[in-house]
């Protein structure tokens, strides 16, 4: 009977803007499944979205949707995300599915019944965007501790949960079980900010907004959303519902992992809960650090938010993967940026993984087009190389249990860069020269080539399309022997006449300058949209959305029928053009526009198109652009909207 390995990501919240920063804990959980799953465990992966709640509840309203149509969509987008990024989970929730609300009631009145929550009147600070409830000793600065915000006065009937009860248990289970919560510095944020203190009970339902598992022995309530959202990791399973039947097969879950803001309710509401309802606790709580932009954490409301789909489409799932595990110290918190995604793909992926395969499989090609020889010849120079190899899957398995993922790349890139010096050491075209010589040359190959294998096995969990590939291209796919995760342990397990099979280049390398300047001009519209939203007030109609908007906010866009006089690429940038415009004043208006992979500049001289005149000045790729002209998308791109060529210059749009 294999054994069993439950890992979850915390369920997210539905947003209509998924940052790379979402991505991150997704795709760690993803690598760790598959590396399970490699190992002979019998994963089960569980993520989903967490919907109820009065922020949703509010934005439905605003967009004139139910909360449940309003969530629909949101949600869509979140698995076509995980679909893009290749997550393989194997469940995922929903707190809206009935057979979760069914749980969660059942949940909810077992504790009531065991005397667990009881009914009283709450009085204190709440924050609307955490929904999160703080005493006045938590707060700091009179905002809320975790986000910054204001919070605001509440004041309803409540049921609460006895939270104070668990302090001494929480304080024991840390105690004994230090392996409970990882990193070490979230055991002290948690005894230090909220243990010692002593905890209060919480609150656990709300009777001023209606989103939420209604309470149903006393209506007019709904569960408060982190026990409805808490939850999630046992109702999934099949407890209190007769949806699944999983839960005495995972549970306890081996790992919650989560970011570090969500910290405290997984490592101390949760575990107090689970006392309570005495099941056994979760073997870790992880709480990894966040991925910065600039120093700050992403965000949509602070205009930094760095799109995941556009990064994969650009440079490819795999690539961004890589990125996220090898550049982030685990645990702590990291940086992103352009210019280190794309070094990490041309240093590591281009250069030292991509050239060694590119090479070996040329080299194997061309020397040995009908497949390796027998006869090998081994020297000494092999011995170090091979030890190398066979030490690599012990190593990469210490680091991959300890959850450093980074750890474990750089090891099998030290690998991958000692094969590459190798090559250097043995000088392959040196021995081809010699006809004496082709036994040891055939040995330098197939060393090369076995080298490879093992690095693509090892590289498996963190790069699912690349490693497939580089196994077929020496000659290894379809082979599940030569692909298991036991085999990288083991030296020497290629055929002896291996053939290859030259396929494209992995990851073709980017020119760096060039690169940051289209993304540079991709990026500009969103700055553009996202300082309009920080400036708007909050009843006016923002860039971006699908809100009805009133005549007269129409009325402030000055559209203009606009002729092209001239038109050129924009020097380093293959999308942009540079046009200038006869809009019937007495000033050319230069516009940049990103169409200059559906148009030619001959295409539209002397065409009349509607122009925006009344937009701000915006530089893309060190151009100005007054404005913008009119487009639409279709299946095969953009097309410019053309006007009739006898309506004046100057005519405006209305």
């Amino acid at each position: 009977m294999k054994p069993t390995y439950y890992i979850t990501t915390p369920i997210y919240y539905p947003s209509d803007k998924l940052h790379i920063g979402h991505s991150y804990t997704t795709v760690v959980c993803d690598t760790l499944a598959r590396y399970k799953r490699m190992r002979g465990f019998d994963v089960f992966y569980l993520t989903g979205t967490d919907e109820h709640g009065q922020k949703i509840e509010q934005k439905a309203k605003e967009a004139g949707l139910s909360p449940k149509e309003y969530i629909d969509k949101i949600v869509g987008s979140i698995k076509e995300l995980w679909e893009l990024m290749d997550i393989r989970y194997d469940r995922f929730i929903r707190t809206t599915d009935d057979y979760h609300v069914e749980a969660i009631q059942r949940i909810f009145k077992a504790l009531y019944d065991k005397g667990e929550i009881y009914k009283g009147t709450y009085t204190g600070h709440y924050c609307k965007p955490c929904e999160s409830f703080w005493t006045d000793s938590q707060l700091k600065n009179g905002k809320c501790p975790d986000c910054g915000r204001e919070v605001e006065r509440a004041g309803e009937e409540a049921y609460f949960f006895r939270l104070s009860k668990y302090t001494r248990r929480i304080l024991d289970l840390y105690e004994q079980n230090p392996e409970f919560l990882q990193p070490k510095a979230r055991v002290n944020e948690m005894i230090n900010n909220f243990l010692k203190p002593g905890l209060e009970d919480l609150c656990v339902s709300r009777t001023s907004f209606s989103w939420g598992v209604p309470v149903d022995f006393d209506p007019g309530h709904v569960v408060y959303v982190w026990v409805d959202a808490l939850s999630n990791y046992i109702t999934a399973l099949g407890y209190e519902n007769d949806r699944f039947d999983d839960f005495n097969r995972y549970w306890p879950a081996d790992l919650h992992m989560m970011a570090k803001e969500i910290i405290r309710f997984h490592s101390i509401i949760w575990p107090a809960l689970l006392m309570a309802l005495e099941l056994p606790l979760p073997k870790q709580v992880y709480g990894h650090g966040w991925l910065l932009f600039g120093g700050d954490k992403m965000s949509k409301s602070k205009g930094n938010v760095v799109d995941p789909v556009v990064l994969c489409n650009r440079y490819g799932v795999d690539a961004v993967r890589y990125y996220l595990l090898r550049e982030v110290p685990f645990g702590q918190d990291g940086n992103f940026s352009n210019e280190a995604l794309i070094g990490r793909i041309n240093s590591d992926l281009a250069n030292d993984l991509g050239n060694l395969v590119s090479r070996s499989v040329a080299m194997a090609g061309r020397y040995f087009p009908e497949g390796l020889e027998p006869g090998k010849e081994k020297a000494p120079l092999d011995d170090g190389l091979v030890a190398m190899a066979e030490a690599l899957k012990a190593t990469v398995e210490r680091e991959v249990e300890a959850l450093q993922l980074p750890a474990a790349l750089t090891e099998i890139f030290k690998f991958i860069s000692r094969t590459n010096k190798y090559i250097d050491e043995t000088a392959p075209w040196a021995l081809a020269k010699d006809e004496a010589s082709r036994a040891r040359l055939c040995g330098v190959i197939y060393n090369l080539l076995e080298c490879i294998r093992i690095s693509a096995v090892l590289l498996t969990p963190f790069l699912p399309h690349t490693a497939p590939v580089i196994l077929l291209q020496i000659g290894a796919g379809g082979d599940e022997g030569l692909a298991s995760w036991e085999s990288a342990g083991k030296f020497g397990l290629l055929p002896g006449g291996v053939k290859v099979n030259k396929g494209e280049t992995l990851f073709p390398r980017i020119d760096l300058e060039k690169e940051l300047g289209e993304l540079e001009a991709l990026g500009a519209p969103v700055k553009e949209a996202e300082a309009a939203k920080k400036s708007a007030p909050q009843n006016e109609p923002v860039p971006g959305t699908v809100s009805l908007i009133e005549i007269g906010d129409f009325a402030r866009i000055e559209l203009r029928v606009a002729q092209v006089t001239a038109c050129e690429p924009v020097p380093k940038a293959d999308k942009l053009l540079r046009l200038t415009l006869n809009d019937g004043t007495d000033t050319p208006r230069q516009v940049v526009s990103g169409i200059a992979g559906f148009y030619s500049p001959a295409d539209l001289i002397g065409k009349k198109l509607i122009a925006v005149a009344n937009l701000k000045p915006a530089k893309l790729r060190g151009v100005e652009s007054n404005g913008m002209i009119l487009a639409a998308d279709s299946g095969d791109g953009a097309r410019v909207i053309f006007v009739d060529g006898d309506i004046p210059c100057g005519s405006k749009i209305r």
